[in-house]
C-alpha cells in the first residue's frame, strides 16, 4: 500500500503543476493569436479526449502521466501544417520572435506564479516550525568557538531575520554555498544580545550535501529527557523507570535531552547504565541494562522521551506574505541554479540529482504530515519545474528560448540542420539525466 500512496501523492503534487505549466503556454499562445490543436496531460497514446471552443481544441489525457504538452499549428509538422491562408496567419513559426519567446517562457513563468501563490497563502496562514533556539554543542564546534551556548536563540543570519529553524537552515546554507562568513545575531536566555561571527574559512571543509548546520554545531534545542510511554517488559520497564521520570544523568554524566540518552545508550553496546534523575521531585538512581537489537546490533532500552522542540507559528499580512513569497521563490530558484553549476564544476556530487521515485517518496511523507507541509513541498517542486524547464537544453523550453534569443541577436533563425542536431543531442542528454536520476533513486533505496 505504501507504493500506492506514494504514486497517489506524486500525481496529486505533479499533476496540477504540469497542468498549470501547460496552461501558461496555452493562454499566451491564444493571446498571441496562435491556434492550439491539443492540450494534453501526459505523453503517449491519448486515453481520453474532448474538443471545446471555437478552434475545437482537443483536451486530452494521455497514457504516461509524467508531463504534458500543447500542440500548436506548426508548419514544421506535416500533420499540423496550416491548410488555408487564414490558418497560416495563426501558425506558430510565423509569429514574431518576441511572441514565440513569450509563448515558450509562459510555462515556466506559470510554475513560478503557482509557487508564489502557494507560499503567499502559507505565510498568511502561518507555518508551524521549530524555533531557532539551539541545544548545547561540543566545545570544538564552530558555533561554540564563536561564542554560542546551549539555550541561545538565533535572531538573524547576515542581517536577515530568522524566526524558524527552516529560515535559519536556508540562510546558513546560502552562506555555505557562497563560502561567505556567517554573522549571527544571538539572544541569550537571560535576554542579553550579542553578535557572533563564523569565518568563511570555517566553511571550506563543510560537506554541502550533508547536514551543514550540524557540521557547524547547530542543532535545535529539545526539551528535558522526560520519560513517556514504556512498553511492558522492556529494559526500561524492567529496571523500574516510570512515565514522567526526568532523567538528568547517566553514569555520572549530565543528560539534557533525548539525544543525549540515545547517544549514551547506543554507545553502551548493552552494558548496564546508571540512570539518575527525579521522580515527583524526589531523586532516584536505577541500573538499566539495554537490549541489543539482533537485526541492527543497536542497543535500546524501549522507552519514549519528550523530543518535540519549541514550536512557533509566524503568520504575516497579505502584502508582506506576497513579498516574502516572491523572495523565497527567487532565492530558491537562484540556489537551484547555483547547485546545478556546482554539480557541473564538480563541487557538488551528481548524487543530488533526484528522480520520480524520490519525489514520490517525499510527496507521500509530506502528505502524511498535513496539508501545510504538502503544499510547501508542492511549491518547491513547482519552482524546480520552472527552473529545469528554463535550462538551455534542446527539447526543453529553455532550449527553444536559446534558439530564439540567438535569432534576436543575429536577425535570422538558426539553420534547420543545426536545430535538428541540437534537438537530437538534447534528447540524448535528457535521457541520460533521467537515467542518472532513476539510478540515484534506486541507490538511495538499497
Amino acid at each position: 500500500m505504501t507504493y500506492f500512496y506514494q504514486m497517489l501523492a506524486f500525481l496529486l503534487a505533479i499533476g496540477p503543476l504540469v497542468i498549470f505549466h501547460e496552461l501558461g503556454h496555452y493562454a499566451v499562445a491564444r493571446l498571441c493569436g496562435v491556434k492550439v490543436l491539443r492540450f494534453s496531460f501526459g505523453f503517449g497514446n491519448v486515453v481520453w479526449s474532448r474538443r471545446f471552443g471555437r478552434d475545437q481544441t482537443e483536451w486530452a489525457i494521455s497514457a504516461l502521466p509524467l508531463g504534458g504538452y500543447v500542440k500548436m499549428l506548426d508548419s514544421r509538422d506535416p500533420a499540423t501544417a496550416p491548410k488555408t491562408d487564414e490558418e497560416a496567419k495563426r501558425e506558430f513559426t510565423r509569429q514574431s520572435v518576441w511572441r514565440r519567446i513569450a509563448i515558450l517562457a509562459a510555462g515556466p513563468l506559470a510554475n513560478f506564479i503557482v509557487a508564489i501563490a502557494l507560499f503567499s497563502g502559507l505565510y498568511m496562514h502561518g507555518m508551524e516550525d521549530a524555533s531557532t533556539r539551539i541545544r548545547h554543542m561540543a566545545d570544538t564546534s564552530a558555533v561554540y568557538q564563536a561564542g554560542l551556548r546551549g539555550g541561545d536563540q538565533i535572531l538573524a543570519v547576515n542581517d536577515t531575520p530568522v524566526a524558524t529553524w527552516t529560515d535559519l537552515r536556508w540562510e546558513v546554507l546560502q552562506a555555505a554555498l557562497d563560502k561567505s562568513e556567517i554573522r549571527l545575531a544571538v539572544s541569550q536566555q537571560g535576554g542579553a544580545r550579542f553578535s557572533a561571527l563564523i569565518p568563511a574559512a570555517t566553511l571550506d571543509g563543510i560537506d554541502l550535501e550533508g547536514d551543514v548546520l550540524g557540521a557547524l554545531g547547530l542543532m535545535v534545542e529539545r526539551p528535558p529527557a522526560v520519560v513517556g510511554k514504556l512498553p511492558a517488559g522492556g529494559p526500561a520497564d524492567r529496571a523500574g523507570l516510570k512515565t514522567g521520570d526526568l532523567v538528568t544523568g547517566i553514569d555520572g554524566k549530565p543528560v539534557r535531552d533525548v539525544i543525549d540518552v540515545v547517544r549514551v545508550v547506543r554507545a553502551s553496546k548493552g552494558s548496564t547504565l546508571a540512570f539518575s534523575g527525579t521522580r515527583a521531585g524526589q531523586p532516584f538512581t536505577l541500573a538499566v541494562t539495554p537490549d541489543v537489537d539482533p537485526a541492527t546490533k543497536v542497543a535500546v532500552i524501549q522507552a519514549e522521551f519528550a523530543s518535540v522542540p519549541e514550536m512557533v507559528t509566524v503568520p504575516v499580512g497579505p502584502i508582506s506574505a506576497v513579498g516574502k513569497a516572491v523572495r523565497t521563490t527567487w532565492e530558491t530558484s537562484s540556489m537551484t541554479v547555483r547547485m546545478i553549476g556546482k554539480m557541473i564544476t564538480g563541487q557538488v556530487s551528481w548524487k543530488n540529482v533526484t528522480g520520480p521515485f524520490t519525489i514520490a517518496d517525499y510527496a507521500e511523507k509530506t502528505a502524511r504530515l498535513g496539508p501545510v507541509d504538502f503544499l510547501r513541498f508542492i511549491a518547491f517542486i513547482s519552482i524546480s519545474l520552472g527552473v529545469m524547464n528554463l535550462l538551455p537544453i534542446p527539447v526543453l523550453d529553455g532550449g527553444y528560448l536559446l534558439y530564439y534569443s540567438l535569432e534576436v541577436l543575429t536577425g535570422r533563425p538558426l539553420p534547420e540542420r543545426i536545430v535538428d542536431f541540437a534537438q537530437r543531442a538534447g534528447f540524448g542528454l535528457l535521457v541520460m539525466l533521467m537515467m542518472l536520476a532513476i539510478f540515484n533513486d534506486v541507490a538511495r533505496r538499497l
